[in-house]
């Protein structure tokens, strides 16, 4: 019920911001402003005083990360709450099959009711490295 709540206000305030966004001025909205130019030497451009805009804007924008950070604490408690799939479904166990042969092209297989043995080849012989040549000797000139 207070997820449902505090998601209605999320999106309402979303929607709030975006209008009072769009409905301000820019900063240096004339001509001077769209090449780069400004009233001041500031760093941000001239400080005018706060519009009842730019307040409604700053307290809309805290409201929203709050419901954006309660929202998702929310969502990671209750989370834990449900059960998966696998925790659902019916516990069957597999039967076990014989395995199947694999015939090779080019390979005679077998008649039938015949027994097969599988071949077992050994693992290749370990092989002694001769030592390394020793380096040359320079000669004397």
């Amino acid at each position: 019920m207070a997820y449902t709540l505090l998601l209605l206000l999320h999106v309402a305030v979303c929607l709030f911001l975006i209008i009072v966004v769009l409905l301000q001025s820019g900063k240096a909205a004339d001509l001077a402003g769209a090449f780069g130019g400004m009233g001041s030497q500031t760093a941000f451009g001239p400080r005018g005083s706060a519009t009842l805009l730019s307040k409604a804007t700053t307290i809309s924008a805290v409201i929203f990360m709050v419901t954006s950070l309660s929202l998702s604490i929310l969502a990671t408690r209750s989370a834990g709450l449900g059960t998966s799939v696998l925790e659902t479904s019916p516990k069957t166990s597999v039967p076990k099959t014989a395995p199947v042969p694999v015939t090779i092209p080019g390979q005679q297989t077998a008649p039938p009711g015949s027994v097969t043995v599988p071949l077992q080849i050994p693992p290749p012989a370990t092989q002694q490295k001769a030592p390394a040549p020793a380096p040359p000797t320079p000669g004397k000139k």
